[in-house]
């Protein structure tokens, strides 16, 4: 009676363990977009994006709890104006030719009750690391009618001071520090 106890405490752990495992997602190009502004000088608002985006996703809803790994090809940064685009990925900005990427590696999923609130992380850029908290303006899981299979995703934000990632151009002119990071990202759940 005993060896049947601790054999279907056993699997009952085994099945929990299993049941608790993340989900693995792959993020879909084509419904994610990362996008930055910037004020200019109190006129306008400077606004650009990244146009080539990978990561991945690992979601275990059960325990609230996940990872997502976002990578940004700084190269691919797009203002919309060419000359624009060219200050940007010189040395003054991204130095792309020095750090082709810019990621952003999650450590916890914050919820409130059953919505997540906030996703915390690292964010490397420039060669530095500095920690980030991205706040989820709205999330959600759903059966992609299209793809046949789960798709998570949401609209996430965040504002960072450029300087701590040494990126300092035009602060003497008045230029402000802070920078607005928007992010729309839906991930693909994996076989």
């Amino acid at each position: 009676m005993r060896t049947t106890l601790l054999t279907l405490t056993a699997a009952g752990l085994f099945a929990t363990a299993a049941h608790a495992a993340p989900a693995n997602y792959t993020i879909d190009p084509t419904h994610t977009f990362a996008t930055f502004e910037i004020d200019h000088f109190g006129a306008s608002t400077n606004r650009a994006r990244f146009d080539d985006i990978d990561g991945t996703v690992a979601f275990d809803k059960a325990g609230k709890n996940g990872k997502v790994e976002v990578v940004l090809k700084t190269a691919s940064v797009n203002s919309g104006t060419a000359a624009f685009d060219k200050h940007l990925k010189s040395a003054d900005i991204f130095n792309v030719e020095q750090f082709p990427e810019a990621k952003f590696v999650s450590d916890k999923f914050v919820f409130d009750g059953d919505k997540l609130k906030e996703v915390t992380g690292q964010l490397t850029m420039n060669g530095q690391t500095h920690p980030v908290t991205i706040q989820a303006n709205k999330f959600t899981c759903y059966d992609s009618p299209m793809l046949k299979t789960e798709v998570c995703g949401g609209d996430f934000e965040t504002t960072i001071d450029r300087t701590q990632w040494g990126v300092n151009y035009g602060v003497d002119w008045g230029f402000p520090k802070n920078v607005r990071l928007v992010l729309q990202m839906e991930a693909v759940k994996q076989p």
